[in-house]
């Protein structure tokens, strides 16, 4: 992003600012846009043991590399950090390790993995973030490109059975509605949300639902979104649902219905949270607590609701009357490993 443009968006620069009187929300993408690829073109090539997925479970962009990287079964090569859901200003912390620190990489704050890449780092500390364990910089955190990147340039250590999450006779389809679910869903909320004015707040509320809708009707005829089987388009859209009713239905104002009020849509969800590698990433104490305690600036007294009851997520779905294979040729990924197991008392799974 070039100096002009942060100018116009100085909130970009301000830790703990969320939502600007007056103005409608743009999203801060300026990443390290820098790649962990299996030729080592950029300076950081795919080694088992060697890089660190920092992700925290709150966040939705960070949920689903920790999907992805389950899915794909690649937790014997690629570690997993898992900050705590609340940050300040400054940067999210590794408050739920012993005496604060991560055990792999010794920091407290993700903050100091990146001012070891640019101690003048001027962004955004953002999870997900992939660590190279042998300098403690940040490699990337360019969350779109991190799970593409897990699919394809770490394919040599998938698991046996790892499902293809960007089959090539759907690329096309795939890439456009990933865009659409991107700029409408998944950071629409965030705009509805984030609005600065009623009328900014009413563009966003338009233009979410108009894509809400849009997904309810083309999953009622289909299990999946793309093809028939699951793809980086469903780990994409189940993210942002599954905070749906908890937080954005609330907190965000996007209240015109719940998302359990939506046959297709809710059905859809219930399916993959029940699917292994979905629901048993899912923590929705830490979803809640995040939301609802870091920003301050919509919630000034960081009230966080007891609500809402969660059993629904493991009612019967029916969703396979419709037919597709949930891993294609593969198979479902195993138990989730030692250590990385969400505390069963933040989830309705057992």
């Amino acid at each position: 992003m070039s100096d002009t443009a942060t100018s116009e968006n100085p909130e970009h620069s301000r830790g703990g600012t969320y939502s600007v009187k007056g103005k409608a929300y743009t999203r801060d993408t300026r990443y390290l846009t820098t790649r962990v690829t299996a030729d080592g073109a950029e300076g950081y090539p795919v080694e088992p043991g060697r890089y660190r997925l920092v992700a925290a479970r709150a966040c939705p962009w960070a949920n689903r590399a920790i999907i992805v990287r389950r899915l794909l079964g690649l937790e014997d090569v690629l570690s997993l950090g898992l900050p705590g859901p609340t940050h300040d200003e400054r940067s999210w912390t590794f408050d739920l390790d012993p005496d604060g620190r991560d055990p792999v990489l010794g920091i407290e704050r993700l903050q100091e993995a990146y001012f070891k890449r640019d101690p003048e780092y001027p962004r955004g500390i953002t999870v997900p973030a992939i660590v190279d364990t042998t300098t403690g910089e940040v490699a990337t955190n360019d969350f779109a490109q991190i799970t593409l990147d897990l699919s394809t340039e770490w394919r040599a250590h998938h698991r046996d059975g790892a499902p293809d999450l960007l089959p090539e006779a759907h690329r096309d389809e795939l890439e456009e509605v990933n865009r659409r679910v991107f700029t409408e869903v998944n950071n629409g909320v965030y705009r509805c949300g984030f609005a600065g004015g009623q009328e900014a707040y009413d563009d966003a509320y338009a233009r979410l639902w108009s894509a809400l809708d849009w997904l309810e009707e083309r999953l009622s005829g289909q299990r999946y979104l793309v093809g028939d089987t699951i793809t980086e388009a469903d780990v994409r859209l189940f993210t942002t649902l599954v905070r749906f009713d908890p937080v954005y239905h609330g907190h965000f104002k996007c209240n015109r219905n719940k998302l359990s009020e939506m046959p297709a849509l809710w059905g859809y969800a219930r399916d993959l949270f029940q699917t292994p590698g979905f629901g048993d990433t899912v923590d929705f104490a830490q979803i809640k607590s995040h939301y609802y305690e870091v920003h301050r600036d919509l919630n000034p007294n960081g009230i966080v609701p007891l609500g809402p009851d969660l059993s629904g997520w493991v009612t019967e779905h029916g969703r396979e009357a419709l037919g597709g294979r949930p891993f294609g040729d593969g198979t479902p990924p195993g138990a989730v490993a030692d250590g990385e197991r969400v505390d069963p008392a933040h989830t309705p799974l057992r």
